[in-house]
Order: structure tokens, then sequence, then C-alpha cells
């Protein structure tokens, strides 16, 4: 019988990631659900965010690659067969979500939010525009696109200072590790973006004592998960001030829910989780090269440890 992938997600084209790994995999039986063929034919599954019970149906499986860099979702579920569980590592997302921070970074630095409340009050405002070494951006989390978001930034001349877990070491960035340091850094800070994973120990990690750390008229960006940051606490310092703006593209409800108060606040960027996507045609390279491995025996790359949560 030969061997299948099955394809889930809401949010992705199928057709293109079916080109993309077919134009590697020839040989591979690509379905997309619910067009899963034979269950027990079923060998390797890309999914994003399945229901609950999906993985069960395919007794057979070998390798689950997760849609995305992050898992928290897929390592929540109570269906994950004991394979090897991979996340996308692609330079391509990478790059893409270095550029969103940047965006992010630089529409706060160059004083945007200001000149937009004044187009829309046709109100001439002119601020004098500051060098970028004078604002102090911090990225807490410094994996794979954390830290290719912060050497972008300081590729652009900003302060860029860095928090982790563990101890990082980037060129150009002051790096500091632990939860005991994370105050202290919060409270040198100009801009605080948040690129944490989502695990036990990172939900709600910036509640309402670490916003406060952040100097009042501080800025957020979150491209991370929503629930890294006390969504109530968050609303309570951009209504206080303590934080002056905020861009947000991930929320601990997703869709944002059309009652949420974000919606309605000047003060908030909102976009729909988009920062950084998988993309087809780089990703299924290194999917199609997992495979391979999987076949021959040999260790996956970009392998997720569900005890650390990625």
């Amino acid at each position: 019988m030969k061997e299948s992938l099955v394809f889930y997600s809401e949010y992705d084209e199928p057709a293109a990631w079916t080109e993309a790994l077919a134009a590697h995999l020839p040989d591979l039986d690509i379905r997309v659900y619910p067009d899963v063929g034979a269950p027990e034919a079923v060998r390797y599954a890309l999914v994003w965010k399945p229901p609950q019970g999906f993985l069960a149906r395919f007794p057979g499986l070998r390798l689950v690659v997760n849609l995305g860099a992050g898992v928290d979702a897929l390592l929540a579920r109570d269906d994950l067969p004991d394979v090897p569980i991979t996340r996308i590592s692609d330079p391509n997302m990478a790059r893409m979500m270095a550029g969103y921070v940047l965006f992010a970074v630089l529409r706060y630095a160059r004083d945007i939010p200001l000149f937009e409340r004044a187009k829309r009050e046709r109100r001439w405002a002119y601020v004098h525009p500051r060098e970028a070494c004078e604002t102090r951006v911090g990225v807490l989390g410094l994996g794979e696109l954390g830290a290719t978001a912060a050497a972008e930034l300081v590729r652009h001349g900003f302060d860029v200072r860095g928090w982790s877990r563990s101890p990082k070491s980037l060129a150009g960035v002051s790096c500091v590790h632990g939860k005991d340091a994370l105050p202290r850094f919060l409270s040198e800070l100009d801009i605080a973006v948040v690129m944490l994973p989502l695990t036990p120990e990172t939900r709600r990690l910036l509640g309402r004592d670490m916003l406060s750390a952040l100097p009042a008229g501080a800025k957020l960006i979150n491209v991370s998960r929503g629930a890294v940051v006390d969504e109530q606490a968050l609303l309570e310092a951009l209504k206080s001030g303590h934080i002056a703006e905020a861009t947000l593209d991930v929320f601990e409800t997703e869709p944002l829910p059309p009652e949420h108060p974000f919606w309605t606040m000047e003060n908030v960027l909102i976009t729909p989780h988009l920062a950084s996507v998988a993309l087809p045609r780089s990703a299924a390279q290194q999917i199609a090269e997992n495979i391979r491995r999987v076949r021959s025996g040999r260790e996956v790359l970009n392998r997720v440890d569900p005890r650390r949560g990625y």
C-alpha cells in the first residue's frame, strides 16, 4: 500500500502545499482532509490545529509536522501519538517575522501613531525625529525568530537588549536571562517585543507586576502567543496610559471577539495573527527532508520536546 500524508489546516491553501510537497516527494500520496483515503496508509501528518481526535484516526503515523513555529496548541492535545513531532523552521518565516517586528518598532520610534491621529484631526504635528540608537528595544525570547528579529533591529541601529530563560549570546545585543532578571530588564526599555513560546512557565508571564516594571509610556509588541501576556492587565495598563501603545498580532482567543475592548482602543493596533506564516515553497524542502529521515531511520530536524513545550 502506498504511504500517504494527510494535510489539515483551516487557514492555509491546500493546493499550494500539495504542489510544493509533490515536487520533492513524487512517490508520496498527499491527501487533504477530509479525503484521507485509507487511514491505515497515513504515515505523516502536516497539520495546524486539527480537531480533537484527528490524529488518533491514523494508527500508522510515523511523523507529525506542525504547520508553523508555535506548537503550544498541538502539545495541548490528548491524541498525540508517540512519534517525532517537528515544527517548521524556515529562514523565510524568520525574515517575515523580522520584517513585521521592524515595522512595528519603526512605527513607534518614528512617532507614526501620533501622525496618524493628527491626520484624522487635520492637524500639522511636527515631532523632531530621534536617532535609532536613542530607542531601547527589548526582545523577550531569543529563539530562531527572536534572534533574527533582534539582529534586524541591530542592523537598523537600535539599542537592542534581549531576555531569555537560558543564557544566549547575540552580536550587538545586550543579553540577560532568567526570571529574576526580567523586572530590571523591562524597566530599561522604551519598546518591549514579546517573542516567547507559550509554555506553562511563560503563560501570563507578563502580568500586572511585570507590565508595571516597564517605564511609564512604554510600548508593547506581541507577536508570540496572546496568553504570554495577561490581557486584562494589559488592558488596564493601556487604559491608564502606563503602556502608551500596543501592537498585537496574537490574542488569547482567536479570532478576537468583536466585543473585545481592544477593538475600540485608539492606542492599539490589531493584526490577525499574520506576523509570520509558513510558506509552502520554502518549507516543503524541510518537510520532505524529515520524511526521508523517518524512512531511513535517522533523527529528524527541528524536533519538538513536549516536556519543554517547544
